[in-house]
């Protein structure tokens, strides 16, 4: 698998829906799924096709290493659990804590919110859109450098609830 693929869709993908923050959803499973995904303009693969392709080549140990830091690849594309406490904070936490990617909200209008954010690895800007307590949606532009060379890249990425029960998806501590 093209390890450009599988760094815009890691670094920009699961870092971008923290733009949730202090937005009062519901608690409970998520399914993020992007579409629209780009770099330097070329059209990349869904990411279902993406993430299937992905966990063909997945060691049960990296599997498991996901998992723990509460990410499970499901249904059309990541799913992660977040509790009331998470919900109702100011910081949704769907990005690894440990991964030094930081989030600024820039500007709230509504039922719309800009946001800026930064990774090792990534950095950018985008507009989360939420449309009601069990789905938002967020457009997001950046750059990125997944193996040593600077691109650009964007997605849409579209965040809807799928029930209390987390099942198996273990929320992020």
């Amino acid at each position: 698998m093209n390890v450009r693929l599988l760094g815009l869709a890691m670094a920009l993908g699961l870092s971008l829906p923290v733009a949730a923050q202090a937005q009062m959803l519901q608690p409970g499973l998520w399914e993020l799924t992007s579409s629209n995904m780009k770099v330097d303009g070329n059209d990349l693969p869904p990411l279902d096709l993406i993430l299937g392709q992905l966990q063909s080549q997945m060691t049960p140990q990296q599997r498991a290493a996901l998992e723990q830091q509460g990410i499970t690849m499901g249904g059309k594309g990541i799913r992660a659990c977040l509790t009331q406490a998470q919900v109702q904070s100011d910081n949704i936490p769907l990005t690894d804590p440990q991964s030094g990617c930081k989030q600024q909200i820039t500007e709230r209008n509504g039922k719309q919110w800009k946001f800026r954010f930064s990774c090792p690895k990534a950095q950018g800007a985008g507009v989360a859109t939420f449309i009601s307590d069990r789905e938002f949606t967020t457009t997001v532009n950046g750059t990125f450098n997944a193996t040593g060379i600077q691109q650009k890249g964007s997605l849409d990425t579209r965040a809807v609830w799928l029930g209390q029960d987390c099942g198996s998806v273990k929320p992020r501590a």
